[in-house]
């Protein structure tokens, strides 16, 4: 009898594995002309292959377990009407397609492809054109988006939604995805213990990468670049970002990266190039930074008062107008053992450090924080004067800005 009763349980787990493993062909020439059909009669486990063609369908609701899976880059098209992609169900994979024309919408939040209130979704190698917003998650874990190319033509940020926008999410990995023309590139906001790798995120209208109360979090080897203010990172704690560029962020407002009323970040091995200014930390408490690279910036670092009890050690500072700005008189921010073109100082023992102190706030960077206009004067001899009377006898500058070791050489 129990022999019985195991075969009938076999027979029964290989059906169920046939139905998991079974296939639902869509395309002109098969007995399913819609993606909306093909899901409705699919069940748990079931693989959706989409064919190639233009399918102009309303907006399809995923409920169910299965992989959706283009070949031949099968196109998606919303006509601007509709979003095209709502997933509601647990373990959904979204490859290979082409999603376009979602339509700009003042009253809804249209997405190529929405995730809502799901698991272990996983998004890969789709390009998503002229999206509205790209890919959207709300209260979502453990999801996977990777290899996506989303494209946009945002000419204005309140017409424009963000590329990949995530909201009350944990543990999501976003890898390896291309990302312009959106109001912000990614977005996060109440996301937790998610990772953010080796991204190209550029030509967006707002941030790059812009995230709020989002804990916890690791941004690794991406690259942010050309957008409108870089990347801001605004009431988080913990939030580590590592071998990251921020690059080319020019305008009166703009700049590489903007730490806002966050605790305990750690920046390392990032490139600050060609920023207006390269890192703004207002309210950063406790902010480490090791083994970054500050070259070609307006300024590389402003220190507002608000920030303190941080520590930048072992960085570059070359090639920038001013290396550091404050408005604080008494900083708690320390500076050590960092390489500093601007240093006039020697090395009599040579051992690599200098023998007498760096003070990094230029006088004149003083005057230009009080008065702007006053840069037309940068280049003058007056202030080269103003500079050099204030390295001798410092008296303006604040006396804890102070890097008592710097580095004779650049550090690699």
């Amino acid at each position: 009898m129990r022999r019985c009763a195991v075969m009938l349980l076999a027979l029964v787990v290989r059906g169920d594995l046939a139905l998991a493993q079974h296939r639902i062909e869509v395309s002109p020439a098969t007995p399913f002309h819609s993606v909306t059909a093909a899901v409705a009669a699919a069940r748990n486990g079931d693989t959706v292959i989409v064919h190639a063609g233009i399918y102009h369908e309303p907006q399809i609701t995923v409920d169910k377990r299965v992989a959706i899976i283009g070949q031949g880059e099968p196109v998606f098209d919303g006509e601007g009407k509709h979003g095209l992609l709502l997933v509601t169900a647990d373990d959904v994979t979204i490859r290979g397609l082409v999603l376009r024309n979602v339509g700009t919408s003042f009253v809804e939040d249209r997405a190529a492809i929405k995730v809502n209130s799901a698991r272990g979704c996983s998004i890969e190698n789709n390009r998503v054109e002229n999206g509205f917003f790209g890919i959207y998650l709300a209260n979502v874990t453990d999801c996977r988006i990777a290899d996506n190319v989303l494209l946009a033509t945002g000419k204005r940020e309140t017409e424009s939604g963000n590329g990949i926008h995530l909201w009350t999410s944990r543990r999501i990995t976003i890898d390896n995805n291309q990302i312009s023309g959106h109001r912000d590139g990614i977005y996060f906001e109440f996301v937790h213990d998610s990772d953010i790798r080796a991204n190209v995120s550029k030509d967006n209208l707002r941030y790059g990468l812009h995230f709020m109360y989002s804990d916890d979090c690791r941004y690794v080897k991406n690259v942010f670049q050309h957008n409108g203010s870089g990347v801001a990172v605004m009431y988080t704690k913990r939030v580590q970002m590592t071998g990251n560029r921020f690059e080319d962020n020019w305008g009166p407002a703009a700049y590489g990266l903007l730490l806002k009323e966050i605790s305990d970040p750690r920046l390392e091995g990032n490139v600050f190039s060609h920023n207006t200014t390269g890192l703004l930390a207002d309210g950063a408490n406790r902010l480490i930074a090791v083994h970054n690279d500050f070259v070609g910036n307006g300024w590389a670092v402003k220190l507002e008062a608000s920030t303190g009890d941080g520590r930048f050690e072992q960085n570059n500072f070359a090639e920038n107008s001013f290396d550091l700005a404050t408005n604080s008189r008494s900083p708690s921010t320390t500076f050590a053992g960092n390489y500093w073109d601007s240093y006039r100082g020697y090395d009599l023992n040579r051992d690599g450090t200098g023998d007498v102190p760096h003070r990094p706030v230029r006088l004149f960077s003083l005057l230009v924080e009080r008065n702007a206009p006053a840069l037309i004067l940068m280049r003058s001899a007056f202030v080269e004067l103003l500079d050099g009377a204030e390295r001798l006898i410092p008296t303006l500058t604040p006396d804890a800005l102070v890097d008592a070791k710097p580095s004779m050489r650049r550090i690699r």
